[in-house]
Formats: C-alpha cells, structure tokens, sequence
C-alpha cells in the first residue's frame, strides 16, 4: 500500500479550480491530440522558471522535497516542450496531481 501523498502547497497565479486551454492557432480542437499539465506541475514551473528559485526554495514554498520539485519540474518541461514542438494542445488542470500517474 503505498504512502498518503503529502498537500503541496499551490500559490501561483492559477490558483486551484482554474482551468485553461493553449492550442496551436487555427487548428480545431478536435483535431489535434491535448496534453494535459496538472497544478502543481504549473506551479513548480512558476517558482523555478518564472521566479528563478531553486528547487530547495520551491521544495520550501510548496512544502515537499526538493526530489518532489525535480520530478515534477521535470514532467512539467517535457509535457510544455511536447505540446509546443509537437502541435498539441495543453490543458492546465485545476485539480492536483494523482500520485499514482
């Protein structure tokens, strides 16, 4: 039975509930394949890219390791590389990450 996950704590601009949508302009939805970025992903970009933390200070400001912060990081720049090079769509979740997937 694995561990209870741990609450990160999420304080980015897209706070939890907020939901978006960024697809290549003037290719229909339904058409093209979505990615979908959880919130605590976005908000790892948030503190690492967009604030210039380290991961031991986004590890601090969310409340979880700084391994936490690499893995999610990591998933976080692969999923927005993917979508931007392949043409994806990506859907930001308001909800956040299973522990399981």
């Amino acid at each position: 039975m694995p561990r209870p996950c741990k609450p990160r704590i999420c304080t980015c601009p897209h706070r939890v509930g907020y939901s978006a949508l960024f697809k290549p302009a003037g290719t229909p939805l339904k058409d093209i394949e979505t990615i979908q970025l959880w919130h605590d992903e976005l908000e790892t970009m948030h503190l690492c890219d967009g604030e210039g933390k380290t991961q031991e200070e986004a590890g601090v400001c969310m409340g979880v390791s700084r391994g936490t912060i690499q893995r999610l990081l990591t998933s976080a720049r692969r999923k927005v590389a993917q979508a931007l090079v392949g043409q994806k769509a990506l859907a930001i979740s308001g909800v956040l990450q299973k522990e399981e997937e």
